[in-house]
């Protein structure tokens, strides 16, 4: 059951802009799954689902895919577009977005595979990234100031 529910959430995202995960929980009960939010969201983790920027400026569920430029562009369009600013103190990064913002920014930084970073935490406009240990924060907020500039 949770393979033939895994590739109909894979199905749906790549036929139709997903949002959010009620968006989702109701495009699976249209097909016959009868699911719970979380369940959807240990699928959304395991099959590890990010959000990414629709070519409509809303954000979307995409599946990850290694080594894909295209996803990788669309994570740094991401980046430039929803970071306001970051500090840091001890090895806690703080970044502020752009309202809305956060868990897309989180998501591309966690799939990102920055060295030294080791997750995110996101609210609506606020990212606490934990590094490694404090030395590696300034390289962090270098590295992600890096990658938002590159388009």
């Amino acid at each position: 059951m949770k393979e033939k529910r895994q590739n109909k959430i894979k199905e749906i995202i790549e036929s139709k802009d997903i949002e959010t995960q009620d968006e989702l929980l109701a495009e699976l009960s249209k097909a016959g799954f009868s699911i719970t939010q979380a369940t959807i969201s240990r699928d959304i983790r395991e099959m590890k689902l990010t959000k990414i920027q629709s070519d409509s400026g809303r954000q979307k569920y995409a599946m990850l895919k290694k080594f894909d430029t295209a996803v990788e562009q669309k994570y740094k369009q991401v980046l430039s577009a929803g970071i306001l600013n970051m500090d840091y103190t001890d090895n806690l990064i703080v970044i502020r977005t752009v309202s809305g913002m956060a868990m897309a920014v989180a998501a591309a930084l966690d799939n990102m595979e920055i060295p030294g970073l080791m997750g995110c935490i996101a609210g609506d406009d606020t990212i606490f990234a934990a590094a490694r240990n404090v030395d590696f924060c300034k390289e962090i907020i270098s590295g992600i100031n890096s990658i938002a500039s590159d388009k």
